[in-house]
């Protein structure tokens, strides 16, 4: 593994054991080069550099301290080399990005301040200051139109969750349990959105030609829809009935957290591949495209309260999509008996 910054690094072999101490004073701080072992990663830089600031390094290479060295020439310091390229370039420039992570941004403000480099110290303690202070929103674009949505999806980095509910849409009228279960699902998505947000783009639709739809979209395409309305007969005239599937919600939902990126590197393909998730890439390019315009459409139809059979095997009731077995985090849950997850919490076992 090689550190790089600026003028620095070589490499992360480490040098000969034999070592000696030796002073700086007296050199030529504008010339001359130094080889600094940090840890076991090997660096490049001027006497310039590491004198330009008032830090230990300073005092090191100013005749102040005394220096360890080994029988190459390396001056040895005991401390990772992680970071030490940002401190190079802290020292030459006096400014540097810090990290966006809070605790590689922690790991370089102990390094600053074992180095005295109390300007970055400082940077770093500022910038952990503001996270902790960051206030945390939701967003959740309501769409104007087809053009827009798609670039919504098009353009979001995260897997997307879509609620189409379009009361205008309906030609007949409602059965008794409609307005509540098309409340339900509203609520559903409102609970999604505040709980997943920073995961999940989360999308209203109330243009759309259907009265009650979900959609599911990974890396920029559809994979999932759920349905849940449809036309029944019921005292000589048609009715819209609208159901509210929660448990098929919970559930692809829960799948489409696989197409999560993965520290900016994108789905893991392998385990998209392992549970048959559409972008998987080990199969032929043919097949690839055939699976790109597949989409799981499920509408939702309440089956018999009796056991169906098709071809000798039964039929799955609404409450049979769940498996009795216990969830980690919350044993009063139950887990979804397709995918290996559980529906409530949203996390994997």
């Amino acid at each position: 593994m090689e550190e790089m910054s600026g003028e620095s690094v070589v490499s992360s072999a480490v040098p000969a054991a034999t070592t000696r101490t030796t002073s700086f004073k007296g050199s030529s701080p504008s010339s001359k080069y130094v080889k600094l072992n940090v840890g076991g990663a090997l660096y490049y830089t001027t006497m310039q550099t590491l004198t330009k600031q008032d830090t230990m390094l300073k005092a090191m290479f100013s005749g102040r301290m005394e220096v360890l060295t080994d029988s190459e020439g390396w001056i040895l310091i005991d401390r990772c080399g992680k970071h030490f390229g940002t401190i190079l370039n802290y020292l030459r420039d006096g400014a540097v990005p810090l990290p966006e992570s809070r605790r590689e941004t922690e790991e370089l403000m102990a390094e600053a301040k074992y180095y005295l480099v109390q300007g970055l110290a400082d940077e770093c303690q500022a910038a952990l200051q503001n996270k902790e202070s960051y206030e945390p929103f939701c967003k959740v674009p309501l769409v104007t139109s087809l053009k827009e949505e798609q670039r919504l999806i098009a353009t979001s980095n995260k897997p997307t969750v879509k609620l189409l509910y379009n009361r205008s849409n309906n030609k007949y009228s409602y059965t008794s349990n409609s307005d509540d279960n098309m409340l339900k699902n509203i609520e559903l998505f409102d609970k999604l959105s505040l709980r997943f947000n920073n995961r999940v783009l989360f999308i209203k639709d109330v243009i759309g030609d259907e009265i009650c739809c979900w959609s599911f979209y990974g890396q920029g395409r559809k994979i999932a829809e759920v349905c849940c309305t449809s036309i029944v007969y019921a005292t000589e005239k048609k009715q819209t009935k609208v159901e509210f599937p929660e448990a098929r919600i919970y559930e692809e939902t829960l799948n489409i957290l696989l197409y999560e990126s993965q520290d900016g590197r994108g789905p893991d393909n392998a385990l998209l591949e392992a549970t048959g998730g559409a972008a998987g890439r080990s199969h032929h390019l043919d097949e690839d495209e055939e699976r790109i315009d597949r989409v799981r459409r499920i509408h939702v139809k309440r089956p018999d309260d009796r056991t169906h059979h098709h071809h000798g095997s039964p039929l799955l009731r609404r409450d049979e999509w769940r498996l009795r077995v216990k969830c980690q985090k919350n044993k009063n849950h139950d887990v979804c008996c397709r995918v290996s997850g559980c529906l409530k919490c949203m996390e994997k076992l």
